[in-house]
């Protein structure tokens, strides 16, 4: 049987849904209908199932695949979309059996991160995660593939089709790696100035449309894109704000997370996942009003331990209190007096300032500010510090000391007056 001609876009969209009793995961309809629209596909019908395993030949029964047959028939269905993990020959043999063009859960959340880059970096990231994804699919749904080169001016070695492509799909792969070593090294090298001048990074984490871009917008003034969709921001975004004590901070927005994110969608955003890997803190912004929060925990802390981030402290942001039955902002202490939930909403702007002064806080008193009175024979020192911009202003005294105001991470400046053999507590002006 010839395989059909594929449809060049597809809006009408039949959704799958299988419970597997070997899974541990539990499906949710509601967020698989998001990840649909966000796609921009209009869901026809959901079709539910439960199995004990897949079937290795379909992934589904030969009577689930002839109900969902005749769902396509009757809806005039496009596409059919699968909210699981399918196997190259599954989905070919899907296709065929259907005649219709079949996405699984991988193939889905690519398509939305394909819309939503926006970046230099973004665009590689994705396009190198759909190359591997489709590496393993070029005989799917295309004919042509599977001849020889042949006919007059043709004749040559004997490549396939096939073949030709794959090796020019790996060729694409190595020029992204190439490209993306790149603007890694920029990034890397960007964070290594960060961290020369002291500058404190807090990341914000979080499953996607928790609310993360909304909050990232309040406290920075900025007009990052933020929509009620799943996957709104895809690019990494970075923000420095100014908070009180003359304390600076850099935000940084990234991609929210998802159940069953695919590894190679992992892997691909490592480098653009690297700021909260590096972060000094992390803001992990939670629905607070969303039944599923406990969940959506669990799996921002899966992909946090992933990517090897679960050593930066982390403070919950308990988002979306305007929806919540408790609506005033508030800190949550632990024991030991340290906050470990922020009860906010970032729409309503409810909350906010209470989370800057926890912020001051938090990084303010690892910075020193105040005066030192350095002798004149430490003038080398005072270079130093200037070198650092650490002093705000001087003054000589009557007797030729250096009285600087300083302005510095209180873990750098004691570090210069160790090199000069000094203590603060001997330099601190009274």
């Amino acid at each position: 049987m010839e395989l059909f001609e594929r449809p060049k876009n597809g809006e009408n969209a039949i959704l799958v849904q299988i419970n597997l009793h070997s899974s541990d995961t539990d499906q949710c309809p509601h967020e698989f209908r998001e990840l649909v629209r966000s796609a921009g596909a209009v869901d026809a019908v959901l079709i539910t199932g439960s199995r004990g395993s897949p079937d290795p030949k379909l992934f589904i029964g030969r009577g689930k695949a002839e109900e969902i047959q005749q769902a396509v028939k009757v809806t005039d269905s496009d596409v059919v979309i699968f909210d699981h993990a399918l196997s190259p020959a599954q989905e070919r043999n899907l296709e065929k059996f259907l005649e219709c063009r079949v996405l699984d859960r991988t193939g889905l959340i690519l398509d939305i991160f394909a819309q939503r880059a926006r970046s230099h970096e973004g665009k590689l990231q994705v396009e190198l995660a759909q190359l591997k994804h489709m590496s393993t699919r070029l005989v799917r749904g295309w004919t042509h593939l599977e001849r020889q080169k042949g006919g007059i001016g043709m004749r040559g070695p004997g490549e396939t089709q096939l073949e030709t492509d794959r090796r020019l799909l790996n060729v694409r792969i190595k020029q992204i790696n190439k490209r993306l070593a790149k603007v890694q090294n920029q990034r890397e090298q960007g964070r290594q100035s960060r961290k020369k001048n002291e500058t404190p990074t807090v990341s914000l984490v979080g499953y996607t449309n928790a609310g993360k871009s909304t909050l990232f917008n309040r406290l920075t003034d900025s007009d990052v894109y933020a929509a009620d969709q799943l996957f709104a921001t895809l690019d990494p975004t970075l923000r420095r704000i100014k908070l009180g004590n003359h304390t600076d901070v850099v935000l940084a927005d990234t991609v929210g997370f998802i159940k069953d994110l695919p590894h190679d969608l992992v892997a691909a955003f490592r480098s653009t996942l690297q700021e909260t890997i590096e972060a000094d803190l992390l803001l992990h912004v939670i629905d607070c009003h969303d039944d599923q929060r406990e969940m959506y925990r669990h799996e921002v802390n899966d992909v946090i331990e992933q990517i090897g981030a679960e050593h930066v402290p982390q403070i919950e942001i308990m988002n979306k209190i305007d929806l919540h039955e408790n609506k005033e902002p508030r800190i949550e202490p632990s024991h030991a007096g340290l906050p470990t939930r922020v009860w906010l909403s970032a729409k309503e702007d409810i909350g906010i300032d209470t989370l800057k002064e926890f912020l001051t806080e938090a990084f303010s008193a690892a910075i020193f500010q105040g005066k030192i009175i350095l002798p004149i024979q430490h003038g080398a020192l005072r270079a130093k510090l200037y070198d650092d911009s650490a002093i705000e202003s001087e003054v000589i005294t009557d007797t030729g000391e250096f009285e600087l105001s300083i302005h510095l991470p209180k873990e750098q400046l004691e570090a210069r007056l160790k090199e000069a053999r000094l203590r603060l507590e001997d330099v601190k002006a009274p």
